[in-house]
């Protein structure tokens, strides 16, 4: 079978994904077609074998788990020293770097499926590591609070975390058991609720990595919509004597968004029509879903946003009383620290931009819902929001590489040599392209940012005049986000 690409769809299908409103034959930055698409697992059928199979998922959750549990133990065990022990690095300078730079946005959420913190429950869950046995399994199996379907719980928790960032980046103890508790909850919420209910609505990196996925150049959607229409017997819906539904709770035929989507692959292996697959598209597409829009989702964006300022400030900038506040050195300046950090980007970031896209609306005539426009044009946040994280994490990974080779042999900080790698020498890498990288970065992430925030305002207003005048001031906005972030990274 040949690759698979898709410069126009169908109306049917256009609808289906929530691609309505966009005009047929748009292009991301004038050149890359909205409606291209890659098949993966067309073009490779291999591919598609591995993804089916249940041991893929098990093997591949078993090695983070492995590795997760000695990096745990050397958390409480091992030296406080947070350059020197493995928990530390491996969780804030390679996997941090790793998921922003690589997996987000190239692989969605393709984390969530190796993520070790809910596995443990998720065995217990279903009394099963690989084939799936028949029964309820270890759960009540109750269904999350209704009001509570959304990312403010999320949004919440992740805050409450954010706001011990100073401590948790370079106390070893506070990391481990802020880990070992997030198994601990991620199990007893799957003793109680349904399926992989802390993933979606309680996990705090769920939710960036959720909002972020929108711009991954990777998605998992069905073939043909007619068939999954035809088809009465929703296996990937309600599951099989063989294989679970999806653990996500989301509707694989008319899925449109890779935001609530574990990359779990469970569809796979559910569907008796073959009809799941996995594919390239333009980044940024699920951008211009005009389903499923809200204030939650909205509000994440502006939390992410400014706690990329906050942390740049913190971590970057020359400012050592802010870093003795961040870190905790006195209460008083801690106190200043997290009360401004929370009404940063909860009240600062929003009322600015609210400000901003109330005189686009009235720039552009156009008599729109005021909320509607301003929680569908925050999407245009994201493509910028998650170029400054990869900024940022170029100043984590390039200056620190050497430490991930030393805690490999050396993982509790006890003079260990284990793999011959304990005396690398601290030598930074790529210091003098650095700045360009992150420049390059933050201006790819503006136009993106410039263009959906357009195609958006399109989408919600209806005119190409009226989308063009009320997208000024959101992109004056975007700019002068841009221009913040350059200043804290480069100067």
């Amino acid at each position: 079978m040949s690759a698979v690409h898709e410069p126009r769809q169908s109306r049917e299908e256009r609808a289906v994904r929530g691609m309505t409103g966009i005009p047929e034959g748009s292009k991301f930055l004038g050149f890359i077609p909205v409606d291209w698409r890659y098949d993966l697992t067309a073009r490779f059928p291999g591919l598609r074998r591995v993804l089916r199979s249940r041991w893929t998922s098990f093997l591949l959750q078993l090695i983070t788990a492995s590795v997760f549990s000695v990096a745990l133990v050397a958390g409480f065990i091992g030296t406080p020293v947070g350059n020197a022990n493995l928990l530390v690095v491996l969780v804030w300078i390679f996997w941090w770097s790793a998921l922003m730079l690589i997996l987000v946005p190239f692989m969605s959420r393709i984390w969530c499926a190796l993520c070790p913190l809910p596995s443990l429950g998720e065995w217990l869950q279903r009394l099963a590591f690989v084939q799936k046995r028949p029964g309820k399994g270890l759960t009540l199996g109750k269904r999350w609070p209704a009001p509570l379907r959304n990312m403010w719980p999320v949004n919440l928790i992740f805050l409450s975390m954010a706001l011990f960032s100073g401590i948790l980046t370079t106390r070893t103890l506070v990391t481990a058991w802020l880990l070992l508790g997030m198994v601990i909850a991620a199990i007893v919420v799957s003793l109680i609720f349904e399926r992989r209910t802390f993933c979606r609505y309680l996990c705090p990196v769920g939710g960036f990595l959720g909002l972020y996925s929108n711009m991954a150049t990777m998605e998992i959607r069905h073939n043909v919509y007619s068939v999954c229409r035809e088809h009465k017997n929703k296996e990937c819906v309600v599951g099989t004597s063989e294989a679970y539904a999806c653990p996500w709770m989301e509707a694989p035929t008319t899925m449109a968004r890779n935001t609530y989507c574990g990359f779990c692959f469970e569809c796979f292996r559910t569907c008796s029509k073959d009809n799941m697959s996995l594919r390239l598209r333009p980044p940024g597409t699920d951008l211009l879903v005009d389903k499923h829009r809200g204030l939650d989702e909205a509000w994440k964006a502006f939390i992410m946003l400014g706690a990329a300022a906050i942390y740049m400030a913190v971590m970057m900038g020359p400012w050592g009383t802010l870093k003795d506040w961040a870190n905790m050195k006195s209460l008083g300046g801690y106190l200043v620290y997290a009360s401004s950090l929370a009404l940063t980007v909860m009240v600062v970031v929003p009322a600015l931009w609210g400000a901003f896209v109330w005189l686009g609306r009235k720039m552009s005539g156009v008599a729109v819902p005021f909320r509607k426009l301003f929680t569908n044009l925050s999407y245009s946040l994201v493509p910028i929001g998650l170029m400054a994280w990869i900024a940022f994490s170029f100043a984590i990974i390039l200056p620190n590489w050497a430490y991930i080779p030393r805690v490999i042999s050396d993982p509790f900080g006890w003079g260990w040599d284990l793999f011959g790698t304990a005396h690398v020498q601290w030598n930074p890498v790529g210091m003098r392209v650095m700045p360009y990288l992150q420049v390059a970065s933050l201006l790819f992430g503006l136009a993106y940012s410039i263009d959906v925030c357009w195609k958006i305002a399109r989408q919600t207003l209806g005119s190409d005049r009226a989308a063009s005048l009320a997208a000024i001031p959101p992109v004056i906005f975007l700019a002068g986000v841009t221009g913040l972030f350059t200043w804290l990274l480069v100067g």
